[in-house]
């Protein structure tokens, strides 16, 4: 059974749409918290996909934690997006194009990457060891969520990364100063419009180069969304890299 969480867009295949002069960024929504039902001892970090809230993701998350879990999904800042015509909608970066061979927002991303490195502070100053601590995140989220983890030089649990992709990918393995040997599950339906699965693909391999325990999952006819068969699989992977 296909469940939500489709991408919210008007994106064009393989197209290039010129970036809007303004891109002010509107202060962003606190995220969705969901505390732990036993002692917190582990944080699950998870990043919506493009034009999407925290609120998107956060029933999903709660069903696949475990009690001692604390959840958190945060929300992009609202923003102009290029390919969305500079249409404002919350984004964590913006998008430029969707070709691989594109230009990205390279400041844009770095700073979205800062944003999720504060949020594992927070946790840590709570008292949460960053190897108990997984980051997660769907389409522009866990585009995210893989550079965020690359990019942070404590070791984190886990990494969840679904229907996504790599983003500025020719800077790696050099910018990858953490979390090479971090569990990383990969999901993508081999139906995906909006990031093809042959994107998911390449990832997978590129991140095998550097990574060592990258885990690629295929869900037939499965497009730009979620899964039962999906989401069981993140819930045995967050019970196995969080046990209590």
């Amino acid at each position: 059974m296909v469940t939500k969480h489709f991408t919210i867009n008007i994106l064009t295949m393989g197209c290039s749409i010129a970036r809007p002069k303004s891109r002010q960024i509107m202060t962003s929504v606190s995220p969705v918290v969901i505390a732990a039902t036993a002692r917190h001892t582990a944080t699950l970090i998870f990043l919506h996909g493009l034009g999407d809230t925290g609120h998107g993701w956060a029933s999903s998350m709660n069903a696949v934690r475990l009690p001692h879990i604390k959840v958190i999904c945060p929300t992009a800042p609202t923003m102009p997006v290029s390919i969305n015509a500079g249409f404002r909608m919350p984004s964590w970066f913006d998008l430029r194009t969707l070709n691989p061979s594109g230009v990205e927002d390279e400041e844009g991303i770095r700073k979205a990457a800062q944003m999720v490195h504060s949020l594992i502070a927070e946790e840590v100053a709570a008292g949460i060891p960053t190897k108990r601590i997984v980051l997660g995140g769907f389409s522009q989220g866990g585009a995210l969520a893989i550079y965020s983890a690359l990019t942070f030089p404590e070791p984190l649990a886990g990494v969840i990364a679904l229907s996504c992709w790599l983003p500025l990918y020719q800077k790696f393995p050099a910018e990858a100063i953490g979390n090479r040997n971090t569990p990383l599950l990969q999901c993508h339906g081999d139906y995906d419009p909006v990031v093809p699965y042959k994107w998911g693909q390449m990832t997978a391999s590129h991140l095998k180069q550097f990574m060592t325990q990258v885990e690629f999952k295929t869900y037939p006819e499965m497009m730009h969304a979620s899964c039962d068969e999906e989401m069981h699989d993140m819930k045995k992977f967050i019970e196995k890299v969080l046990k209590p």
